[in-house]
Formats: structure tokens, sequence, C-alpha cells
């Protein structure tokens, strides 16, 4: 009896010390399974850590802000994405297009004014190239027109860097000259002058000639001006370096000079400014409606004295200063409905009537600059249509605009004379060798 209890214990001992070794070296292997994948780890951390420091490609988490959403993996290369700003697009929307973290705008939109402005104000049609690594913006090239481009870098301590990149046409000289012989747009058109550059000469002569009404069939013209180019391409017509009309039998000439603080204007082979103090028309018109002095009003129905010039122009077409000077009264008056009144000096002053809007930002007591929109035309006020009211007053006397002897602009600088006047001679001798022996319907490069 006492045997079989002994072996009952025995058995049972022999049970509880068999589960015993059994867990024993189940944490045996349990433990030296951990140590080994430690060591494992800190081999593979210790291998990791050696290859970032040789291999500049894997670039560390921690030194790209904002980037923390994966690991850049070794063998992985940046990539170039090329987008076409669609409508309504916004740099964050790109940014989304392109798994690109928001976060990032915030960067770029804090390097400088300019640069902020310039990426939040998006065109439909543009191009953005953006460089990516991971999920980290590298570089962003943004062209805004064919010579100017931003390069936006990120250097190697994770700051990003702005660029400007700036190109230069090449400048091409061509003459050309004409006759007309039924409109002065058409005379150019026939012998390869854009209708801007013709309408640059007008402008640059306008002081002298009334393109509406002076000119004959028969008059002439003669230009030397710039063609600017891109990678062999013309892109657009440049400045009209000098130029001569010839108007029932009198020759007017014009020559482009920049000064050394880079201001530009034209001026008479002597030195004088083709400008005057006034334009003579404020205005790019249909046709002139009504004349200076008495008429026939048409709503009024009686003859009355008319103290301005009527130009007829669609509705909307914008109304320059004539001058220099100051707005001394901008709102509603009388029969003129809404009209601008500008002083020149303690002389001269110019009405504007008629309008049917204003520049907002122009008001009464703002300075303005000779050709500098002031409003638009309209109807308001006592009119049967869409015209500006124009007039020109000398020490508060009316004056006919279209007759009255403008005052001169200011001549050429002192400090510049010589300069101007060697190169006014070396234009003008270019103009006359390129001259043919009579006028042909042909240009001449």
């Amino acid at each position: 009896m006492v045997n079989s209890n002994l072996d009952k214990i025995v058995e049972a001992n022999s049970s509880k010390f068999g589960h015993g070794l059994i867990l024993s070296i189940g944490l045996i292997c349990a433990c030296v399974t951990t140590a080994l994948l430690i060591q494992n780890a800190n081999a593979t951390a210790n291998r990791v850590v050696q290859y970032q420091s040789s291999n500049p490609i894997l670039v560390s988490v921690a030194t790209l802000p904002d980037t923390l959403t994966r690991t850049v993996l070794p063998d992985e290369q940046p990539t170039w994405h090329q987008v076409k700003v669609k409508d309504g697009d916004t740099l964050a929307q790109i940014f989304d297009r392109l798994n690109i973290p928001r976060s990032q705008i915030n960067q770029l939109l804090r390097l400088d004014k300019k640069t902020k402005r310039l990426l939040t104000r998006l065109a439909p049609g543009q191009f953005l190239a953006l460089k990516v690594h991971g999920h980290s913006l590298q570089e962003l090239v943004y062209k805004m027109n064919p010579l100017e481009t931003l390069r936006i870098e990120r250097n190697d301590q994770s700051e990003l860097i702005v660029k400007k990149l700036e190109r230069e046409y090449d400048r091409r000289n061509r003459y050309a000259e004409a006759k007309i012989n039924n409109s002065l747009f058409e005379s150019g058109q026939q012998v390869g002058i854009s209708d801007s550059v013709t309408m640059d000469m007008a402008h640059i002569f306008g002081w002298d000639i009334d393109f509406a009404l002076d000119i004959r069939e028969g008059d002439t013209y003669n230009l030397l001006y710039e063609e600017l180019y891109l990678d062999g391409k013309k892109v657009r017509d440049g400045n009209i370096l000098a130029a001569s009309f010839t108007t029932q039998g009198k020759t007017y000439e014009a020559i482009r000079y920049t000064d050394a603080s880079g201001q530009s204007d034209y001026y008479t082979p002597d030195g004088r400014s083709m400008r005057k103090a006034f334009l003579r028309t404020p205005v790019d018109f249909t046709r002139i409606s009504s004349r200076f002095g008495r008429r026939h009003h048409p709503i009024l129905k009686k003859r009355k004295a008319h103290k301005g010039v009527d130009y007829a122009a669609p509705r909307g077409t914008p109304v320059r200063a004539s001058g220099d000077g100051k707005i001394v009264h901008r709102g509603r008056r009388g029969g003129y409905g809404k009209t601008v009144i500008i002083q020149h000096g303690s002389s001269y002053s110019t009405l504007y009537a008629h309008l049917n809007s204003y520049v907002l930002k122009l008001g009464t007591g703002k300075r303005v600059k000779q050709g500098q929109v002031i409003g638009f035309v309209g109807s308001t006020g006592r009119a049967t249509g869409p015209h500006l009211h124009y007039e020109f007053r000398v020490n508060g006397q009316h004056r006919d605009p279209l007759r009255v002897k403008l005052p001169q602009a200011q001549p050429i600088s002192a400090a510049y004379k010589d300069d101007f006047m060697l190169k006014s001679k070396q234009l003008l001798a270019l103009l006359d060798q390129q001259k043919l022996p009579k006028y042909a319907l042909s240009t001449q490069e």
C-alpha cells in the first residue's frame, strides 16, 4: 500500500518535472531568438547608417520637413512632372494630384511676396514642371512668359532657393517704305508692315499730323524698326527706331533715343521732343461727329455754340488724359453727363464729357499722366449716341482742339544732347541708305 502510494507520488512528480523541463526549454529558445533578432536589427541599422552616410541618394526623413509620409528608398530616383494649369486650378489642387503634402505649399508661399503672388495667380494654359522625390518637392520651374522663368530649388540643407532666369530677344532691324493709295493701314499691309507698327507710327507723328483728316493719297513714309526673335522664330515686332512721313509736301522725321536712366522717347533730328504737352485727340475714334463752332443742336433743336469736338466711338472705348495734370472735377455736370475736368498747370484745362464710367481710383485731386486712361466713352447727359465731347481751354477761353497750337514737351536733356546727336545721325544715315529711288510697294530687309 505504501509502495503503491509512493509510485503515484513519483509518477506525479515525474510528470510535473517533465512539464517544467519543457517550459524551461521553451523559455530559453524564446530568449535566444529575441537576442538574435535584436542583434540582426542593430546590424541592419548600422548598415543603413553607413549606407546613408556614403550614399547621398538616401535622404534622411528628418531633413525633409512635412514629408513624414514614408521613408525614401535608397534606389528611388526623383521624378519630373509637367503640369498644365487647368481652369480653376490652384497650387493646392496640383499638389493633391501629385501626392505632395499641402503643408509644403506654406514653404513656397513664405519665400517672398513676389513668389507668393505668382504662385497664387496661376492662369489656365500655363505650365509647371515639378521635381518630386518621394513625396517631397525638390524643384519647381514656372515659365511665366517666353522671357522669364521662375525656378525654386531645394538645397542640401532642405532650404528652398528662388532663382529668376531671364532671356533676351534677338533684335533684328527691318526697313520698310510705303505709299498711301487707299488707307494708312492698307498701305502698310501691302508691304508687310503690321497694324501695330503702323499704329505706333501714327502715335509718334500724331502731335503734328492728324491721321484722320490730314493724310492724302500719295503720302509716303519710311520706317526702320525692330523685329524680335527667340530660337530663330519671330515673336513680334519691336520699337520703331527711326521714321519719316511726308504729307502735303512736308516731311516729318523722328528718332528713338534711350538715355542712361532707361527712359525712351522720340525726338526730331535736332533734339526737340516729338511729343507736345497735349495729345491732339484723347480717344481712338471712328469719326468726328461734330466740330468746334456754332451748330444746330440735335437735342435742343436750335443753333448753339459748340465749344468742343465730338469724337464718335463705341461705348466703353478708353478715354485718355491729353496731358499731365490734376483732376479738379469728376462727376455729373448737367447736360455733359458724367464728366472729368483736368487742370494742366495755371493756363490750360481740358474737359471730357458724356462718359459711361470712370477709372475708380482716379478721383478729384488725383494727378494723372499724359495718355493715362481716365474713363470710358458713353452717352450720359444730353447725347444722341456714344461719343466723347472734348474741350480745350487756355486761360479759361475755349479753343478748337483740332487747330490750337499745342505747346512743346521738354527737349532732349543737355546732359544727353551730344550722345543723342551722334546716334541721331547714325540712324538717319541708315534710314536714307535704305530708301529706294522711287516708292514701290515692296520691302527691303
